[in-house]
C-alpha cells in the first residue's frame, strides 16, 4: 500500500513529515510501526488515494515525522488542507460514535456504503458523519469592515463574525442574532457568498456579505469576542489565512475597492 497518502491522527494531531511544505507519509501506519484503530478512504490528492487513520493515543511519531495540530496548517496548500480536514472529521466521527446513542450497543461501520454510516445492530439506528451548519458574515459599512477577535485566535488576528445555526432557526435569523449578540449591532441586505467545510470541529461554514443597519458596537460575551472594531481599507489588522472563507470574503471586498495597500499584501 505504499504510495497512498496516509492522514493518520493521534487525537487532534496529524502525523506529518518534518520540513516544508506540509506532507503526510506514503507508507502505511503499520509499516511505520503504528497501531491502527480505524481507517477509511477519503478521496484523492494529486492523483493518489488518501486514507484517514486513527492511531493509538500513545503512538510515538516515527523518525523524521511529528504529530501536529491541524490548526498549525492554515497556511498550507488549500487542497491538502481540505483532505486533511475531511480526514480529521471522519476520524472524529468514528471515535465519538462507537456506541449507539439510543440503546448503548456498540455500532458497526458500514464500510463501502454511500454515504458513510454506522449502524446499531440492536435497534437499527444509523449514524452519519456529523455536520454542523454555521453562518459566517462579513459586515460592511461603506468602505469599512467589521472585524472581531476571538480569544482562541492566533495573536493579533481578526476575522469575520460567525456562529452556529440553532434548532428551528433560518440562516438569516442566525446571522441577525449572532451579530446582535456578539457586537450589539443590527444588519440587513444579506447576500450569499459561498460555503466551505471547516474541521473545527465539524462545520459547514456558509458565508454571507451583510450591510450594517443600526447600533453601536458593544461586545456581548467576552469569552466569545474579546475585541471588535470598524477597519478602513488602509488600516487592516492581521487577517485569517488564505485557506479560509473568511479571508476569501475579505479579499473580495478589497478587490472591489482597488486591492490591498502595497504595504499589506494578500500573503500577510
Amino acid at each position: 500500500m505504499e504510495g497512498f497518502l496516509w492522514f493518520a491522527f493521534r487525537g487532534e494531531e496529524l502525523l506529518l513529515l518534518e520540513g516544508e511544505p506540509a506532507s503526510v507519509p506514503r507508507r502505511s501506519p503499520e509499516e511505520l510501526g503504528l497501531r491502527v484503530l480505524f481507517r477509511q478512504e477519503v478521496g484523492e490528492l494529486d492523483g493518489r488515494r488518501c486514507y484517514a487513520v486513527e492511531v493509538a493515543p500513545d503512538a510515538e511519531a516515527p523518525e523524521g515525522m511529528a504529530f501536529q495540530d491541524l490548526r498549525g496548517l492554515w497556511d498550507s496548500d488549500e487542497a491538502f488542507f481540505s483532505v486533511a480536514g475531511r480526514a480529521k472529521q471522519i476520524v472524529e466521527w468514528n471515535r465519538t460514535h462507537r456506541f449507539c446513542g439510543r440503546c448503548g450497543t456498540e455500532t458497526e461501520t458500514e464500510f463501502g456504503s454511500e454515504p458513510l454510516a454506522k449502524r446499531c445492530p440492536r435497534c437499527g439506528m444509523v449514524f452519519y458523519p456529523r455536520l454542523s451548519p454555521a453562518a459566517i458574515m462579513l459586515v460592511r459599512r461603506d468602505d469599512e469592515l467589521l472585524l472581531a477577535r476571538s480569544p482562541h485566535f492566533p495573536p493579533g488576528m481578526y476575522s469575520a463574525l460567525a456562529g452556529f445555526v440553532e434548532p428551528g432557526e433560518s440562516i438569516e435569523e442566525t446571522i441577525r442574532r449572532e451579530v446582535r449578540e456578539e457586537v450589539g449591532v443590527e444588519v440587513g441586505n444579506i447576500r450569499y457568498f459561498g460555503s466551505q467545510p471547516w474541521p473545527f470541529p465539524n462545520s459547514l461554514m456558509i458565508g454571507f456579505i451583510v450591510d450594517y443597519a443600526d447600533g453601536e458596537l458593544k461586545i456581548g460575551e467576552p469569552e466569545e469576542i474579546e475585541d471588535a472594531g470598524w477597519y478602513a481599507l488602509d488600516r487592516l489588522p492581521k487577517l485569517p489565512p488564505g485557506v479560509s472563507i473568511a479571508r476569501a470574503m475579505i479579499d473580495s471586498f478589497m478587490d472591489e475597492h482597488g486591492g490591498y495597500p502595497q504595504t499589506f499584501g494578500k500573503s500577510e
